[in-house]
Formats: C-alpha cells, structure tokens, sequence
C-alpha cells in the first residue's frame, strides 16, 4: 500500500480550470513546466483511440490531454505514491472512465498490452544518466523521477516501439544535452523524426530543452518548429501564458 501523508498534500486547479485539480505532494514531486509543455506540444488525432503515458508521475499529462481528445488513456507510473495520486486526482476529476492508472514498471509494460496496441505514446522521461557518483536527490522519489536509476532511454524508446501502431507517435520532451543520443536511439529502433522545437529559459540563454514527435516505422521529414522562450523580461511569454490557458477559447484539434 501507498504510504499517504494527506498532511502534505495539496490539491490545485490545472492550468487554471475550475473543473480540472490535480493532487500534489511536495515532498514527492510536483507537475512541472515541461510536462505542461509536451502535454500542449501532442497532437491527437481524431482517429486517436489510445494513448499511453509512460513514467505519468500524479498524473499531469493524461490529465491535461483530457482537454484535447476524447481517446482512452493509460497512465503508468513505478512509483506506488505517485499512483496513488495520479488515481485519486483522476477519481477527484470524475475521468475514470477515459484515464486508467496502473502501477507497473516500464521495463517490459509493453507484454501487458496487445501489440501495436498504442496510436500515442507520450514519456517525460528522467533527464539524467545515473552512475555511482551521480549528484543525486535525497528524495528517493524525486532520483528515480529524474535519474536513470530504474529506466533509461533506450528502455523507454524499446517499449514504445512495441506499443505503438505503425506510424504511431511517440511525444516526448528531454533535455537538449542528450539530442544526439535521442535522435540516435530513435533512428536505431526506425523511428523518423517528424516534429522537433528547442525550448529556452528566455532569448539569449541556450536550449535547455527539447519536444519531440517521432513516427514509428517511417521516414516523416523534419519540421523544426519556431523557438519556445519561456520567459521575457516581464515574467512568461505570451505563448507559455496561451500554453497556460489552453482550451478555455477552443476545443479538440483534428485531422
């Protein structure tokens, strides 16, 4: 069982929505800014049925894509006390009938699934490699969140190869450090590159992350999209604050 400790817990609105609340605990983590960002940056189509979030934490992605798609989506976390809140914020938001959360390891996830059975999967992986000597969080919690230690890279692009449909999507947003390596993960495993845009802290600063659309089992062309500055010198940009405010004017994209 979940170790709960509801005096550290609280409850906020995503992105702003009267309707949409998250359940959170600092002392585990937090849905942070590049979860909203790869959440904004998926396209689902409206042949989309299912999506998959791997490593979902308390849920912010799927919770997020409730908004843009009506498809199934499952979120699968390792963490016994992320699932316990990603479960409890899904059954707060009355979305149990379109979000499934499972407690499980990503390692091998794809052996309790259909083959190809996944239109989307979507992954805000650990940035870090982890070694020995790694700097590392003392919330254990928070290292296997952000460090290599129990999935890497090439585990997650292996499993998501075995979810996805033939040209399927996997989204996923990592650091810019690593692009080298994820674009040659991707390419080893016949994904093509579809969608790519650098994320910075403001202009001027270098890229510190990086959203990514691959294809699986094709040969997309790339379009390098726009820069993303997250912040101008009077607090957000103007496109994080329309990220932050999505779907209170307009609703699904389509075809």
């Amino acid at each position: 069982m979940a170790t709960r400790n509801k005096s550290e817990e609280v409850i906020h609105e995503l992105l702003g929505y009267e309707h949409l609340k998250i359940i959170q605990r600092p002392d585990v983590f937090n849905f942070s800014l590049d979860s909203t960002l790869l959440a904004d940056f998926v396209i689902p189509l409206t042949k989309t049925k299912e999506i998959i979030d791997l490593g979902t934490g308390n849920a912010p992605i799927p919770l997020f894509l409730t908004l843009k798609t009506d498809a199934h989506i499952t979120a699968v976390d390792i963490q016994e006390a992320a699932v316990d809140l990603a479960k409890r914020s899904v059954e707060l938001n009355q979305l149990t009938h379109q979000i499934t959360v499972l407690h499980k390891d990503i390692n091998q996830i794809h052996q309790a699934f259909e083959n190809s059975q996944f239109d989307i999967v979507t992954c805000n992986p650990p940035f870090f490699k982890y070694k020995a000597s790694s700097h590392i969080n003392e919330s254990t919690f928070k290292t296997i969140a952000r460090h290599e230690v129990k999935v890497t890279l090439e585990d997650i692009v292996y499993e998501a190869k075995r979810l996805l449909k033939t040209k399927g999507s996997l989204y996923m947003v990592h650091r810019t450090k690593r692009l080298l390596e994820i674009l040659d993960t991707l390419n080893r495993h016949q994904f093509g590159i579809k969608r790519m845009r650098f994320v910075y802290p403001k202009k001027g600063k270098e890229s510190n992350m990086v959203l990514i659309e691959a294809v699986n089992n094709s040969n997309a062309e790339l379009s390098l999209l726009e820069p993303l500055y997250v912040h101008n010198d009077k607090g957000y940009t103007d496109e994080i604050n329309r990220i932050f405010n999505f779907g209170k004017e307009d609703s699904h994209e389509t075809d």
